[in-house]
């Protein structure tokens, strides 16, 4: 049954056979410091005893409410939440991980405290599966690293800057910009580049909120939408409208990068309209398509924008480095992508 007065936070968390975690989750909720919140459990088709768990600790507890979306995804389980949703502020949790005990009351706090931020994350715990998770790990590494908005910005377009299961936002950003999309896609980086792009400021609490557990079964091992390929095209239509309203040189650009992969991934933006008028490497090369001059030999801020395709954070680090020597700004001259 419902609690009579509205809660201040709606917790989002949807699942499909999560038998084995999602107790873990549900539990992590309940002992939250912070208590003015409903939790929604979106059952979406499992066929294992996740319902059954679910709907015996929602028994206990009146601010859970236990749902179910028979439309199959995380999409369509996530959407269905938000509608039923009352709270000011919503927040998400994934049935497989563990949010700290002060994660709702930090997040509240920060958005009580800063009425022009839309959203805010928080820092991960990443406890692998397996040892063949060295991927995995850099993107945390990387994350945990990007926390201030205009980090977050800035750093858009190299990976997904925001752990989803860590977000809390504004119900009212949700309302009138959309939430997630189902397509050809990773959802929820397609709803910060999104929500980024339309001005809303996110940041996060520069501490540990949440425990986020990798398994064999994590969607984003299993689903195509969360391939390589799908997270740069959505990236690269994202790019290409943010370098129509930035590039001073619109719609050219150079690009760092004379790999095979880079070269592959700046070509997507032709597709966009723009126009890749060089590329800038460790040695020049004349059989490409392109002119390859020596990054030594780049011309200066005033001349053209450049995008930074380098996978390598070593590598990326080196050479915003050598740009900010030679007069060039973060986000005015040149952007880190990949």
């Amino acid at each position: 049954m419902r609690k009579p007065i509205k809660p201040k936070v709606s917790v989002i968390l949807p699942f499909f056979n999560a038998e084995q975690t999602i107790n873990r989750a549900i539990m992590s909720i309940v002992e939250q410091s912070y208590d003015d919140f409903e939790c929604i459990l979106i059952d979406n088709n499992s066929t294992d005893k996740s319902n059954s768990i679910a709907k015996k600790l929602a028994a206990k507890d009146n601010r859970f409410i236990l749902t179910t979306e028979e439309n199959q995804g995380v999409v369509f389980a996530s959407n269905k939440g938000f509608e039923i949703a009352q709270g000011k502020y919503i927040a998400r949790m994934d049935a497989d991980d563990f949010a700290s005990p002060t994660r709702l009351q930090e997040q509240v706090r920060f958005l009580d405290d800063n009425s022009d931020y839309g959203a805010v994350g928080g820092l991960v715990e990443y406890i692998p599966h397996s040892e063949n998770t060295d991927g995995f790990k850099r993107y945390v590494n990387w994350s945990n690293s990007i926390i201030t908005y205009d980090d977050i910005f800035k750093k858009q377009f190299i990976e997904m800057p925001l752990v989803n299961p860590t977000a809390m936002w504004r119900k009212e950003i949700g309302d009138k910009l959309g939430m997630y999309r189902a397509g050809n896609f990773p959802e929820d980086y397609e709803m910060w580049l999104r929500w980024l792009s339309k001005g809303v400021k996110i940041a996060k609490i520069p501490n540990v909120l949440l425990k986020w557990y990798d398994s064999d079964k994590r969607l984003t091992r299993t689903n195509s939408i969360y391939s390589d390929e799908s997270f740069f095209k959505i990236k690269t239509e994202y790019l290409s409208n943010w370098l129509e309203a930035n590039n001073p040189f619109h719609p050219k650009v150079a690009a760092w990068g004379a790999s095979k992969r880079s070269r592959k991934r700046a070509k997507f933006l032709g597709e966009k309209g723009i126009e890749i008028k060089y590329y800038i490497d460790i040695k020049t090369r004349t059989n490409l398509d392109k002119e390859v001059i020596h990054f030594e030999k780049i011309q200066s801020p005033n001349k053209i924008f450049v995008l930074v395709y380098m996978k390598q954070e070593e590598a990326r680090r080196e050479i915003q480095k050598f740009l900010e020597s030679r007069g060039f700004i973060e986000g005015s001259h040149y952007l880190l992508v990949s």
